[in-house]
């Protein structure tokens, strides 16, 4: 699959304007792909707390975490295009980077190139620029770097109060500061009737699960599966209140690779858009996927989409009776049982 951030993330090492020093390097927010396995060297430390990124890049032989500490003399960053999430990332990469280092950024035209540029100049000064692949990289030594201005946007993503103080949410998350439309049509609809062990699969910062676990007093476990470390780690501290009656567990996991347990009902909202920001209708068909083969027979899935998505040819065989419950506002609600 194409990444053409990346691709023009790898330039100036192509290129011989920056080398790969001997004492290692960091790559933050890391992806793999085809441009990473031919111009960077398997010491690269990749951080990433997205699961799927995260495991192809062990999968290609890179040392993934999801987090870490020390400093390295070469910071690779791909920002993402919220703002505040971007800034903090970029403090983050000074941080990160030894005295005399060298912080390398890039992005698409299309998601903020232009503005993404201007933030790293003012945290890091000048930068050295190429444009290719309709991206632009940048890079520049972390000597000059506004260190005040560094310690201000390291706080921009930090997670905060939402929607009054219910919930605790973090720039960058979806739909990180507010209810998304698609959840409230699912959450108006879901029955009270629920019961057993459920789960909620792409949990995000844990509205759908709360919502479940506020009307419906026959659930007594629920999984909170999520794909991406920053939100569960969100939903954690938003369910903390419900630990005392259901017993919950909080699964970093891909939901596309498939689920390990059997569930008597599951919930989702599954993601139609991956990392990089373009259009994977297949995701939400392999979440329907992994449901139908992790539900106990007679158990149901309530999932909400696009209206235009055609996910009910992906029901096929696997479920006894799929209906679409509700449709407001370009979504539906459908509810799938599972055959015997």
């Amino acid at each position: 699959m194409q990444d053409p951030a990346l691709d023009a993330l790898m330039l100036p090492f192509a290129g011989g304007q920056l080398d790969w020093p001997a004492a290692g390097a960091l790559f933050l927010r890391a992806r793999e792909g085809a441009a990473l396995h031919a111009h960077a060297p398997r010491s690269l430390v990749c951080e990433q707390s997205f699961r799927p990124e995260h495991e192809a890049l062990q999968r290609a032989g890179f040392d993934a975490r999801v987090d870490g500490d020390g400093a390295y003399a070469r910071v690779l960053v791909l920002p993402p295009r919220q703002r505040e999430e971007a800034r903090a990332l970029l403090a983050r990469a000074l941080s990160r980077c030894a005295p005399g280092g060298i912080v390398v950024a890039a992005m698409p035209n299309d998601a903020g190139a232009r503005s993404g540029q201007a933030d790293f100049e003012a945290l890091f000064g000048p930068s050295s620029v190429l444009s290719k692949h309709k991206c632009r990289v940048f890079w520049a030594s972390v000597d000059r770097a506004d260190t005040a201005l560094a310690a201000s946007w390291r706080k921009l993503d930090a997670p905060r109060p939402i929607l009054g103080g219910r919930f605790t949410s973090r720039p960058g998350v979806f739909a990180w500061d507010r209810v998304d439309a698609a959840s409230a049509l699912l959450a108006e609809q879901l029955p009270v009737t629920l019961s057993g062990h459920g789960a909620d699969l792409g949990a995000g910062w844990g509205y759908l699960a709360s919502e479940v676990l506020a009307h419906c007093p026959g659930v007594t476990a629920l999984d909170v599966v999520e794909a991406e470390m920053r939100a569960l780690d969100c939903a954690r501290g938003n369910l903390a209140a419900h630990a005392s009656r259901v017993a919950l567990d909080f699964r970093w996991l891909d939901v596309t690779a498939g689920l390990d347990r059997r569930y008597d009902f599951i919930v989702t909202n599954p993601p139609f858009h991956a990392l990089r920001g373009e259009s994977r209708p297949e995701i939400g068909r392999a979440f329907i996927a992994a449901a139908a083969e992790a539900l106990q027979p007679r158990g149901v899935l309530w999932l909400v989409a696009n209206r235009h998505l055609p996910y009910e040819e992906a029901f096929g065989s696997r479920f006894a009776a799929v209906r679409i419950v509700a449709q407001r506002g370009g979504f539906k609600v459908i509810e799938a049982v599972r055959g015997r």
